[in-house]
């Protein structure tokens, strides 16, 4: 099933729904008891079955976790026929029903739905126009179908900036997503690109919430290294070019009620030449204003291809442990294996508490309600 794969209007999906909305709270029976409810619900009145939903949860929330409408993966279908794209056949193979069941083994409480590479932009504005709008509706169905379990962070027509202005609009106005979700770069262009100024402008008037995620750029895809895929080398790489995009061009500078979130950790951006000089008496100090330091520590970090004790050691030396966000990268690595990678990362247990949920609720507080 590739749709919104559970029946709705029927008591059977009011019960899954109401268990599933908490089945965080109790990670390992969790989904089993959603299964065994949903056979209950046959015979019960749908209101006493959601009444039996407890109140209070403490999943983690994942903030790097993505979805595909069959609309899109028929897309991306066709450009795969030309040209082999990165992942195609996770696209193909994705299921809302496998998602929630991947969210309740990894005592993931609610997950915030991202598009991932290649987006939606293949050179064509009309049809990126209409990609970007009916993902945007898609998502927002599935966080309305499934209350609770998701949030939404808006794919944008980029590079069109006129549309993406529009589209801006229509998600937070119409749809309510709770931000919006960028790629790294675009046409060989990266976010930071003064040509996109004007979508940057809008997005801190609203005081959005911006994921960026890494892509791979059209120049090395496929063909840095026959054998190697983008994802050890290239996407790191661009998700660096993109942050120094945003701090070195001026647009971290001009967007301060912008929230920042990048994915994996922060890519390669550690490991380049651009935080340099720095030593333990200057780490432990407050950052100069607008320095390249202040805008990296301004930023958030998921967790996913990150969860290890080289990449948690890095991000512990150089920013505060409270800008540090559980990202899972569904269905690329489950939660569990993710949450897993973090116990064993040399993290305390005060710090992974704040990294699965409390720097969360401390960036939106509206998790709390």
């Amino acid at each position: 099933m590739n749709d919104l794969d559970l029946p709705q209007n029927s008591h059977r999906t009011a019960l899954w729904h109401s268990q599933c909305a908490h089945a965080a709270c109790n990670p390992r029976r969790g989904f089993l008891k959603s299964l065994v409810a949903m056979g209950a619900a046959a015979v019960l009145p749908a209101s006493n079955a959601v009444a039996q939903a407890p109140a209070v949860c403490t999943g983690h929330i994942d903030f790097h976790h993505h979805f595909f409408s069959p609309a899109w993966v028929k897309l991306v279908e066709s450009k795969n026929a030309v040209k082999p794209v990165l992942g195609f056949d996770q696209f193909k193979s994705h299921s809302i029903a496998r998602d929630i069941e991947s969210m309740d083994q990894g005592n993931v409480e609610k997950a915030f739905l991202s598009v991932t590479q290649p987006g939606v932009w293949f050179g064509d504005i009309a049809e990126t126009r209409r990609a970007a709008r009916e993902l945007n509706e898609y998502a927002a169905r599935q966080k309305s179908d499934y209350k609770g379990r998701y949030g939404h962070f808006a794919v944008l027509p980029l590079p069109d900036v006129d549309s993406s202005l529009r589209e801006i609009e229509y998600a937070f106005d119409v749809l309510k997503a709770d931000g919006v979700g960028l790629l790294s770069s675009y046409d060989d262009k990266w976010i930071g690109d003064k040509s996109f100024a004007p979508v940057w402008a809008e997005l801190n008037r609203r005081k959005a919430m911006v994921y960026t995620h890494a892509t791979a750029p059209g120049c090395c895809s496929w063909d840095f290294q026959p054998g190697i895929l983008p994802t050890y080398i290239e996407l790191g790489s661009d998700l660096a070019r993109a942050m120094v995009s945003v701090i070195h061009g001026g647009t971290a500078k001009a967007t301060p009620d912008v929230r920042y979130i990048w994915s994996h950790g922060g890519g390669s951006i550690w490991a380049q030449r651009y935080l340099t000089g720095e030593t333990t008496e200057s780490l432990a100090r407050q950052a100069p204003p607008d320095s390249r330091l202040h805008h990296l520590r301004r930023f958030y970090y998921d967790t996913a291809a990150a969860a290890d004790a080289v990449h948690m050691g890095i991000l512990k030396m150089i920013i505060p442990n409270s800008q540090i966000l559980f990202g899972s990268d569904y269905p690329w690595a489950e939660p569990a294996k993710i949450a897993a990678g973090l116990q064993a990362s040399g993290l305390t247990a005060e710090e992974l508490r704040a990294v699965y949920r409390e720097n969360a609720l401390k960036l939106m507080p509206q998790l709390r309600g």
